[in-house]
C-alpha cells in the first residue's frame, strides 16, 4: 500500500486557494484513477484504488494544515505504510507557477503543513512541491523575501482566472505521469511534466 497525502485546509471557503493546492491534487488523482469514494476516517478523508499495480490510499487530512501530521500518522500507522512509501503534494512558495520538484527527506522550508508532518512521523517521505510562486519575489532567481503577513493572505487567496488555468494543467500531468513516480522515476516524471507546461 502506497499512501498518497494532499495538504490544505478543510472547508469550502479553502477551495480553489494556493495553500490547497495539495488537496485538488489528491482530488484529482482520485477521480482520475476512478478511486472508491471518499470515507471519514483518520481524522481526514480517504478512498483507495489502484495505479500501474500498485495499491493506493489517498488521504486528505481534515486537520487544518498546522496539524495535518496527526492525520497521515494515523493512516500510516493502521496499515505500516512506511516513510518511503508515502507521498505528499503541498504547495510550494518558493517555486513559480506551472513548476514542481521532488524531494525526499530536507527541511520542511518553514511549511506549517510539512513541519506537522515531520513532527509526527519525520522527515523521510517524498515531498512533491507544487509551485504557487511569491508575491514578494520579482523574479525566478530572486531569493524570497519574508513579509508574514502578506504570504499568509497571498496562499489563501484564490487563483486567478489565468493561474487557475496553469494550475489545472499542472495537476493533471501530475496525474498522467504519476506512474513513473511510483515506481522509482522521479526525474522522468519531473521532466515529463515540464515538457507539457513548457508547451503552454
Amino acid at each position: 500500500m502506497l499512501l498518497l497525502v494532499g495538504l490544505g485546509n478543510p472547508g469550502s471557503e479553502y477551495d480553489g486557494t494556493r495553500h490547497n493546492i495539495g488537496f485538488a491534487t489528491i482530488r484529482f488523482i482520485t477521480e482520475y484513477y476512478k478511486f472508491t469514494a471518499y470515507k471519514r476516517k483518520f481524522s481526514g478523508h480517504y478512498a483507495t484504488g489502484e495505479i500501474d499495480g500498485h495499491k493506493i490510499l489517498t488521504l486528505m487530512p481534515a486537520t487544518y494544515m498546522n496539524n495535518s501530521g496527526v492525520s497521515v500518522n494515523e493512516a500510516a500507522s493502521f496499515y505500516k505504510i512506511p516513510l518511503p512509501d508515502i507521498f505528499v503534494f503541498h504547495d510550494d512558495l518558493d517555486l513559480e507557477l506551472g513548476r514542481i520538484k521532488v524531494k525526499t527527506g530536507g527541511g520542511n522550508g518553514g511549511h506549517n503543513g510539512l513541519a506537522s508532518l515531520d513532527e509526527h512521523i519525520g522527515n523521510e517521505y517524498t515531498r512533491i512541491r507544487v509551485g504557487i510562486g511569491h508575491p514578494l519575489r520579482r523574479s525566478a532567481s530572486e531569493a524570497s523575501p519574508g513579509n508574514k503577513d502578506v504570504v499568509t493572505d497571498y496562499v489563501l487567496t484564490k487563483f486567478k482566472k489565468t493561474e487557475k488555468a496553469v494550475a489545472d494543467k499542472v495537476i493533471i500531468n501530475i496525474a498522467d505521469h504519476l506512474p513513473f513516480l511510483l515506481n522509482d522515476h522521479p526525474d522522468k516524471f519531473m521532466s515529463k511534466i515540464a515538457e507539457q507546461i513548457n508547451g503552454l
